[in-house]
């Protein structure tokens, strides 16, 4: 799709779970957004004004910002005044185990919009990242305007002064995105302070949260430091989870008990800590500062081990039988979502039906074909909550998704229950 110059006002790269609301909250504001992603077929089903995954109400936000003219998608960036990336920033496992940050569809996405950019233009970093990233993104951008320049193919590269850099990272909530999109305070980190200035005014066209203004560095911290306290705070209790296992105390109880205290607040513990976010952002501090984040380390190693304990409760279970049928209730690493990435829920199920210690029926209601992890995986299969129920010796409750805690008790008689939610009680 070819577009001129400025007719639109922001084009954002990556069309996912942060992209797309970002990208339809903009046009629903009225401003011209044209949003890019690499998967043909995501490009459309956004055109047509539907969604690639489920979030709710998202839907009729889409519908509304395409069908009003103001959203529109292609393969490819096109010029505008504003460029936003979301895109993904995974990690890689090093030859000692070390979690490594992949920051190559950060810097793909740099080069990507390279031609487009003018000096005045914004680029915003919103993936998280670890500390520097947004630096690099303005060195890529700059090295790939550099190399036009020396095709013929750009007549001048320009310098980081006459662009605005800025890392905004979103702070939201799968199955609540929308309402926290708007609602949410943000912070503006600028590699220049007029950087800061000008995002803080784009995101003030729907953020009803106050937007704070700082360093691109400190941004980049902040999002990383929400997380890591969380997953420390989670591996505290599934630390004690353990803990209770080998005392034969119920650790639901437990907590409950030591909330009363009016200064402590202990978190649920579970089988694991999954999405894109918790389970991935602690890994980036450790990575930057090795010898210092010693106990954001631990709390992802405690979390990280937690879904092998899971899976030899039910190892340990299923050897008691002959020939067992295990039901695993969720596979998203969530409830009421369909999100299964970096999902404790999904790796307990491939684990056990590696293992081999029985047949194993996967539910999850909010999917409705296997997921790909499950494709050519011996001896499990997803299959409803009535079948999982009705046949199976052992049922792990793994996600605490409504349709599960409405389950008659009834139905769980004469079955091993492994609980990981606490909710089954």
């Amino acid at each position: 799709m070819k577009a001129e110059f400025q007719s639109y006002d922001v084009c954002v790269i990556g069309l996912g779970y942060i992209g797309l609301p970002t990208a339809s909250i903009f046009a629903t504001r009225g401003l011209k957004v044209f949003g890019v992603d690499v998967r043909a077929d995501v490009v459309e089903i956004i055109n047509g004004g539907g969604l690639h995954f489920h979030e709710p109400d998202l839907d009729v936000i889409v519908r509304a910002a395409v069908g009003s003219g103001n959203l529109r998608a292609g393969t490819t960036p096109v010029a505008a005044r504003t460029f936003i990336l979301a895109v993904p920033t995974p990690f890689s496992v090093g030859p000692k185990g070390e979690k490594i940050p992949d920051l190559s569809f950060v810097e793909q996405a740099s080069r990507a919009i390279a031609p487009f950019v003018e000096p005045g233009n914004l680029v915003i970093l919103e993936s998280t990242s670890p500390v520097g990233t947004t630096e690099l993104m303005r060195d890529w951008l700059l090295d790939e305007r550099r190399k036009l320049v020396a095709a013929g193919r750009l007549a001048l590269a320009g310098t980081g002064e006459q662009f605005l850099f800025a890392h905004c990272p979103e702070r939201v909530l799968p199955g609540n995105m929308l309402k926290e999109l708007v609602s949410n305070d943000r912070i503006a980190g600028g590699l220049t302070p007029e950087a800061g200035r000008v995002a803080k005014e784009l995101y003030l066209r729907f953020c009803t949260g106050e937007i704070f203004v700082t360093d691109a560095r400190t941004a980049e911290m902040a999002k990383l430091t929400e997380n890591s306290f969380r997953d420390v705070n989670i591996a505290f209790a599934n630390e004690l989870s353990l803990i209770c296992d080998h005392l034969g105390i119920d650790v639901w109880e437990l907590i409950r008990l030591a909330n009363r205290h009016p200064r402590v607040k202990i978190l649920q513990p579970g089988p694991g800590v999954g999405g894109h976010c918790i389970a991935v952002d602690p890994w980036f501090i450790v990575h930057s500062a090795p010898e210092v984040s010693r106990l954001i380390r631990t709390a992802r190693e405690v979390n990280d081990a937690k879904p092998h304990h899971i899976v030899a409760r039910v190892r340990a279970a299923a050897a008691k039988l002959n020939q067992p049928v295990i039901a695993c209730l969720g596979l998203a690493f969530k409830a009421d979502i369909d999100d299964l990435r970096e999902s404790p829920a999904m790796e307990i199920t491939l684990e056990i039906a590696r293992s081999g210690a029985g047949e194993v029926l996967a539910v999850e209601p909010h999917v409705t074909t296997p997921p790909k992890a499950l494709v050519g995986v011996e001896r499990v299969a997803l299959v409803s909550l009535d079948e999982a129920l009705r046949r199976a010796d052992i049922v792990v409750l793994l996600v605490n998704h409504r349709q599960f805690l409405a389950v008659d008790r009834a139905r769980l008689a004469g079955k091993i229950v492994i609980d990981t939610r606490g909710v089954w009680r």
